[in-house]
């Protein structure tokens, strides 16, 4: 912080100028020294402390606020603040200490505590009434304990205000944020005045950063001159005599020369300190391309092990806002919600996970349905067979061999541009896509979609428990197929439509694009003995390392003796976007809500840097009097199994060496693609024989960008997109003019768009008049619907 020394210098001179003069200031001082004398010294180092104020800091006088931002650097501000550390754990109280620029926080419970008292804080601006009450509770602290505490305490982080933001909660007016470009601090004040008092003191350091630009700074120090002359004759002019103002003139060379010698020392620190951080740097890229290196070798081994997937990414390094709360397990209990959830790691890496089934290098199926064919022989056979008994389709293994050489594009100028900003809302070269819509990967969620079969057929057989465990693992699975799969689907146009009829699979699935801004993708799917349908709203933002994507909507299941289940979906970030391996977490808190017995509640764990299990799910499932039928365990993209009742205390023996099977993922494909797009997932977009003709025009199998970029047609995938989005602009001015979509309507009990039929139907007859081109030419005057 190069603004900083000087600030905290020029406090230092008025500080020690009124030491070595003011009697009030100094204990020290001859009491018995002629009152005049005082009165002159008084009159000429307020003029010194006016004039080196100006000349060090260029602050005009009588500038207030420039005042007052010298004191709070040069005095610093201290007290409790309470700092979101996440879920688990909720909100923290830590000891925050504002100092030269900086923002320190410290523990104040656990091992890792400091001793706050009035003499480690003398001198600091206290904020809070509960900030004063812990100081007073160590007053009779001897002296020598607080220095050596002092000595010796670190922060457990920090936050640089000249790189950082800060905001002010709306919401709440106890709450402010800071955001530093790669973390955010949620922080919470005990009173409304006391988050007034810190938002001034954080801005009124911010301020100063900007009034001196890099020339200055990095200007020589021998620059530095005091014109005493001026300062003599102003003294005079003032009646001072020539004892005091010799006096003074001596006082304040003695100062600024040790102030030269401070700002030379600093200035050879902060090019050191430059250095070092390059060295970082250095050191940090070759662990990246190490760490990518290894990870691509590791793919390309034939039958490598799931095991071998999870060292991949934990070796991918998190921004987790609680990396640096490591340590808060060894201070506080976790939250009631913990308590309902037990650490699976070991039962994770012990062979009573991979006996069940789950090592893929065992597995020889060739097709999906083989692979649910797996070593489960504590399932009833009939039940095992539920999702098999259906007609075989014949479908596609592969994508298309490319037509042209992809050319890749600068990540970093799209970067920089779009900081912030609603990815729904950002223009995108097809390079960062993959060939599939939105609406597609909607379906790509039902993919085992033979838990649901399974599901119901328990529920007929009256055990409501396998019901809900297999429709836990059905909201699991979904997740599946995300990883290694970092491009972005394409962004359905309004009114575009996708169906699936599988019959293979014994479902019939129909989405649409409901709503263009927010951007609404609904969804109805059809069973066997089951109906599941939802509307979903991606709530996405940029943070230039990182993407969130926070889903907003329910998805309903409901089986045909009535039992509903709901649930919403976790919360999603992409990371690594500039450097190293990208990857992708889910993490939160899912509740799947039942109307009958059973209700159930999964925990994705959010995967950190040290993680050698990473991707973990556990959950509870609970009667209705708040008791545990079940346990869930299991990874979102390998596998969940169940043990009966609550495995959360610490019994005797392994409580997971009886865990079942409930669902395991799918191998993946014999020739991968640049997308990592599953077995599963490479059949969406297929066009089988005389299915063209049966489709109408708004389906997303006939988009052109999305075809091309399929066939590896790159020039003419990304001059199609240009096209279809200039004509989506057009959606804003229908949906503004009372559009409505073709096949669903807004359920205004549940808030939720609902099919109204009639697609089934229409297809049948082919009798798509009434549906717009939404992928054609148009012109200017023209508009779709």
């Amino acid at each position: 912080m190069p603004a900083t020394p000087s600030s905290s210098s020029a406090s230092a001179v008025g500080s020690e100028f009124s030491k070595r003069v003011h009697p009030n200031h100094n204990i020290n001082n001859n009491r018995n020294q002629n009152q005049n004398q005082n009165r002159d010294h008084d009159v000429a180092f307020d003029m010194v402390l006016d004039v080196a104020n100006q000349q060090v800091m260029g602050i005009k006088s009588g500038d207030q606020r420039d005042v007052k931002i010298n004191d709070i650097v040069g005095n610093g501000i201290s007290g409790i603040l309470y700092k979101w550390v996440n879920y688990g754990k909720g909100w923290r109280p830590r000891w925050f200490v504002l100092q030269d620029g900086v923002l320190s926080y410290y523990k104040i419970h656990g091992p890792d505590k400091i001793v706050v008292s009035k003499e480690t804080e003398k001198g600091a601006r206290v904020i809070g009434d509960e900030s004063f009450r812990r100081l007073a509770r160590h007053r009779n602290s001897s002296v020598h304990a607080s220095n050596s505490h002092l000595s010796r305490r670190k922060p457990f982080g920090e936050v640089h205000l000249k790189v950082s933001s800060i905001r002010e909660s709306r919401s709440d007016d106890k709450r402010f944020s800071i955001f530093t470009g790669t973390k955010r601090l949620h922080l919470r004040a005990d009173t409304r005045d006391d988050r007034i008092a810190w938002m001034e003191a954080l801005q009124a350091v911010k301020g100063m950063f900007p009034r001196m630009s890099n020339s200055e700074l990095m200007a020589p120090i021998s620059g530095i001159a005091v014109s005493t002359e001026k300062l003599r004759r102003r003294l005079l002019e003032e009646g001072v005599s020539e004892a005091a103002i010799q006096d003074s003139e001596t006082i304040m060379r003695k100062e600024f020369s040790a102030m030269q010698d401070q700002l030379l020392l600093l200035k050879q620190k902060h090019l050191l300190l430059m250095d070092t951080l390059r060295m970082l740097e250095t050191e940090k890229v070759d662990l990246e391309n190490t760490v990518v290196d290894e990870s691509q070798r590791q793919s390309k081994e034939v039958g490598a092990t799931s095991r071998q997937r999870q060292e991949k990414y934990s070796a991918s390094p998190s921004e987790s806002e609680d990396d640096n709360e490591r340590g808060d397990a060894a201070e506080d209990d976790s939250d009631d919600e913990d308590n309902a959830f037990f650490d699976t790691r070991d039962f994770l890496s012990s062979g009573s996970f991979k006996s069940s089934g789950s090592d893929m290098r065992s597995s020889s199926f060739t097709s999906d349905d083989e692979d649910l064919q797996g070593n489960e022989p504590e399932v009833d056979a009939s039940i095992r067979s539920v999702g098999l008994d259906y007609p075989h389709v014949k479908r596609r293994k592969k994508l298309p061999d490319p037509i042209e050489k992809e050319k890749g594009v600068s990540l970093w100028s799209m970067i920089k541009d779009n900081i912030g900003k609603d990815l729904t809302k950002v223009c995108l070269p097809v390079y960062f896509n993959e060939p599939l819509s939105s609406l597609q990967k909607c379906f790509e969620d039902l993919e085992y979609s033979y838990l649901l079969d399974r599901a119901y057929e328990w529920g007929k057989r009256g055990n409501s428990l396998m019901r809900i465990l297999n429709v836990a693992a059905f909201a699991v699975s979904g997740y599946a197929s995300t990883e290694g799969r970092n491009c972005k689907p394409f962004n359905p146009l309004l009114g575009e439509t996708y169906e699936a009829d599988y019959p293979d699979k014994g479902v019939r699935f129909f989405s649409e694009k409901v709503s263009h801004h927010p951007m609404i993708v609904a969804c109805h799917c059809e069973g066997k003995g089951w109906t599941f349908w939802g509307d979903s709203n991606l709530k996405s933002k940029f943070w230039g390392r990182s993407i969130q994507l926070d889903p907003v909507g329910v998805l309903t299941l409901k089986f045909d003796d009535g039992e509903i289940f709901q649930w919403s979906k976790v919360t999603t970030s992409i990371y690594n976007l500039i450097l190293g391996k990208l990857y992708c977490d889910h993490y939160g808190t899912m509740r799947i809500q039942g109307n009958q017995n059973y209700s159930c509640k999964l925990k994705f764990k959010e995967q950190s840097i040290i993680e050698r299990n990473p991707h973990q799910v556990q959950g509870v499932v609970q009667d209705r009097t708040g008791k545990t039928a079940a346990t869930l365990i299991g990874k979102w993209d390998e596998s969940m199994h169940f043990v009966n009742g609550d495995c959360s205390g610490k019994g005797k023996g392994d409580p997971f060496s009886d865990a079942r099977l409930l669902w395991r993922r799918s191998k993946p494909p014999k020739v991968p693609t640049r997308y990592n797009l599953t077995r599963f997932a490479i059949a969406l977009n297929e066009l089988l024989p005389g299915l063209k003709e049966k489709l109408p025009p708004t389906d997303s199998r006939l988009r052109p960008d999305q075809r091309c970029l399929e066939n590896g047609e790159y020039e003419r995938a990304n001059a199609e997109k240009l096209r279809l989005e200039q004509r989506q602009r057009q959606a804003r001015k229908m949906q503004e003019r009372g559009w409505k979509p073709k096949w669903f309507a807004k359920d205004k009990s549940s808030d939720t768009f609902v099919y109204t039929g009639g697609y089934w139907e229409a297809r049948e007859q082919a009798k798509w008049e009434s549906c717009p081109d939404i992928f054609g030419q148009f012109s200017s005057d023209q508009t779709l619907d």
